[in-house]
This record gives C-alpha cells, structure tokens and sequence, in this order.
C-alpha cells in the first residue's frame, strides 16, 4: 500500500489582499481608570441631598421642567454603569472587535451626569444646561478655527506650530484695528489678514528655504508674543481708549430656531463669527475631500513627489492651502477682541493654538472630527465655571488645568491610534 501524501497547503493568491485589523486595548482600560476614580472619588467626599438640572429658559417654544435627582444615588448609579460600559468593552476587545464609537459617548455622558449630580448635591443652585451647552460652544470658537486651519495645513504637508501666534496675532489687530475704525467688521478683516500674514513667514522658512517646520512654529509663537506685548505695553495701554476699546457684535437669534428648548438658545442666539463657525466645518470637511482643490492638497501631504510627477505645484499647493489656513486661524484669534470682550490683554489667547494642535490629533486630521474635539476641549474649559455655581468640592485649580490634561491624553494617543499625513513635516526637494 503507497501512503496517501498530504494534500497542499492552501497557497493564499498572490493578488489577494488581507485586511489586518488591529485591536486597541486602550479604549477598556481607559474606561476601568475613570471608572475607578469616579468610585473612590465618591467614597473618599460623600455629599448630601439632591441635584437639580435645569433646562427651561424664557421664550422657549415649550417648557422642559426641571429635573431633581439624588445626588449620591445618581452618581453610584453611573458607576454601575460605566463598569459595564468597561465590561462590555473588555469583552469585545477580547474576541477581536473594535469598541463602537457609541459606547463611548454613552459611557461620556453617564460619567458626566453622573459627576454633575455629585458636584450638585446639596447645592441651593441648580445646574443650567444652556449656560453649560452655550459656554462651551464659545470657549471652543477659537480652537475650532484654529484647528481647521491645523488640519488644512498638515494635510498639505507643513506642521503649523504657530496657530497660537496666528490667533494672538489676530486678537491683537483685530482689537486696535476694530478700535481706531469702530467696526467689529474691520477688526475681523485685519484679524484674518494678520492670520494670513503669519502664516506667509511660516511657508517662506517652511516651504522655500527648506526650515525645519516645528522650529520655525516655535520662534513665530515666540515672535508673536514679544511683539504683541511690547506694542501693548508701549501703545495700547497709554491710549486704551482709543486703540484698545473696540465694539463687538452683537447676538442674532434666528427665528423658531433659537426657541428650541436647551440647543436653542445655546446654538442659534450667538454673534456672526459662531454662525461662520457652523459653515466652516462642513465647507472646510467639503472642500479638502470632495473637489479637486482638496485632492491636490491631500496628494502634496501624502505623497508630493507622486503629485509632483502628474503635474500638481507641490510648492504652490502648499502656500495656498497656508494662506487659507491662516486666515481662517486669524477668524478664530478676532473672535476674543470682537466677541468675547472688547480689548486686548497680554497672551490672552493662553495657548489656544496648542489645544487646537492636539484637536488636530484627536481628530485624526480630519475637519468635522477636528471641530469636535475642540467642543470638548472648549467643555473641559466651560466645566470650571458650571461647577463654582454650585459650589462643588472641587479646587479650581483642577478644573483650569483639565482641558491641558485632556490635550496631553491626546497627544499621547491614549484616545485611539492616528496617523498624520506621510509626508507631513517634510519638506519637498525636486529630484
């Protein structure tokens, strides 16, 4: 008898492609830490009585009452939810399944509920939902404009350090500019052409002389700085009243909209540059990945000398998309002197540009997830103030910091793996 031999090995076809699809950890132990504090948190400053929340303001299309709650037991209640949240994650990282983005935001919106009602208890005031949605969304003009302009930026292959120095570069012009003409509208033109400008010196020492880019950021961040202080101290604070008392606009509420219950009033009755904001986003997400435009400035990030050989101007690709990231930076920087307040205060942009470089990260370079970053990082900052109305325990000085420690969390890429452009940083030099 001849023994049957074995039959071949499947031999995979050298045209097939497989799909390897890696699995974070990071998503469930992130969960287990949070949850773990929020616990001991809860047993280590046990507070007393209820929480109420409150979501009705005046002129709305109809009357949300408030809501009371148990403090402690609602709290306790959104631990008992996160652990599942961790244990449900655990379990599909186990078996080789991505976490879904929905558990995510659904463990975030427990924890906040949660932590809110503990800081609440107890407390004669209650916790205003529109103050807490509408607070954020304006901490978070500024850093969304400037990691738009961020993203635009690192997508045609420059890394732009120098955001911070765009935006106080255009809160400054946009402060002296709107005082001496007294109009908001020619502070926001000079804001965007000083953002414009900055961005010009970054693609002169970047793009044409070949400057390592982080270290031409950092001396525009610096230059900014000195300049900006030096001509407060020296100019607008002897003459404040005439070059440092700018008008702001004013509040539109659109109509029916801005009657919606919470998301009205907080959404739709804010100035003109919050409405530019809302178009920007998807105009932005629009232009970089769906028109030609965008294709070219995609194509000079990735793969420049590929670009380079179909025709595209790598070098001038890269200067317009600049300039237009720039001088959307510069709307962001306008936005403290022409809406927030009516002056301009040393370094009052208090590193901005950075939080929005890490909004760049978190949102993986990608415009819409961008901006949503930059709302959260404008929450982490709205949360300080929402919290000392109710007196919570907990030191400001925590509070201030947190929107730093959350911009470290996503440098470091504990929120989940990117990947920037190939050929960002990298300068182009024609073979």
């Amino acid at each position: 008898m001849t023994a049957l031999a074995p039959a071949p090995a499947a031999v995979p076809d050298a045209g097939e492609h497989r799909r390897v699809q890696v699995i974070s950890r990071k998503a469930p132990i992130a969960f287990a830490i949070v949850t773990g504090l929020f616990a001991i948190l809860l047993l280590a400053v046990p507070r007393e009585g209820d929480a109420t929340f409150r979501f009705a303001t005046v002129g709305d299309l109809f009357t949300i009452p408030n809501a009371t709650v148990p403090g402690m037991a609602t709290a306790w209640t959104a631990v008992v939810i996160m652990g599942l949240a961790t244990v449900a994650a655990f379990v599909l990282v186990a078996r080789r399944r991505r976490v879904p983005g929905w558990i995510s935001l659904v463990f975030a919106f427990v924890f906040l509920v949660g932590f809110l009602a503990w800081a609440a208890a107890g407390s004669p005031s209650d916790i205003p939902a529109v103050r807490l949605i509408g607070g954020s969304v304006l901490l978070s003009v500024p850093i969304v404009f400037g990691a738009l302009g961020g993203v635009i930026g690192e997508r045609a292959g420059v890394v732009n350090i120098a955001i911070e120095g765009q935006l106080l570069a255009g809160a400054f012009t946009g402060a002296f500019v709107g005082s001496v003409t007294g109009s908001p509208w020619a502070g926001l033109v000079a804001a965007i052409v000083s953002g414009v400008l900055v961005a010009l010196v970054l693609g002169v020492f970047a793009i044409t002389y070949k400057v390592n880019q982080v270290i031409v950021g950092v001396v525009l961040n610096v230059l900014v700085i000195g300049m900006t202080s030096f001509l407060y101290s020296q100019v607008l604070v002897p003459n404040a009243e005439r070059f440092n008392d700018t008008e702001r606009f004013s509040r539109i509420a659109i109509p029916l909209l801005s009657k919606i219950p919470v998301i009205g009033p907080a959404l739709f009755n804010q100035t003109i540059v919050v409405y530019v904001m809302y178009l920007t986003v998807p105009a932005v997400w629009f232009a970089l990945m769906r028109t030609r435009w965008g294709l070219r400035v995609r194509a000079v990030g990735e793969h420049p000398s590929a670009a380079d050989t179909v025709g595209i101007k790598v070098e001038r690709t890269r200067y317009r998309a600049l300039v237009i990231a720039g001088a959307i930076a510069g709307v962001g920087g306008a936005f403290y002197t022409v809406v927030s307040v009516s002056s301009f205060g040393k370094e009052m942009t208090a590193g901005a540009g950075f939080i929005a470089l890490a909004a760049v990260i978190f949102g993986k370079w990608d415009p819409i997830r961008a901006a949503l970053a930059a709302l959260l990082f404008g929450f982490a900052s709205n949360l300080e103030g929402a919290l000392s109305i109710v007196g919570a325990p907990v030191p400001s000085q925590f509070m201030l910091m947190l929107p730093y420690v959350v911009t470290i969390l996503a440098v470091a890429g504990l929120v989940g793996r990117s990947r920037a452009p190939a050929a960002d940083g990298v300068p182009y030099i024609k073979e």
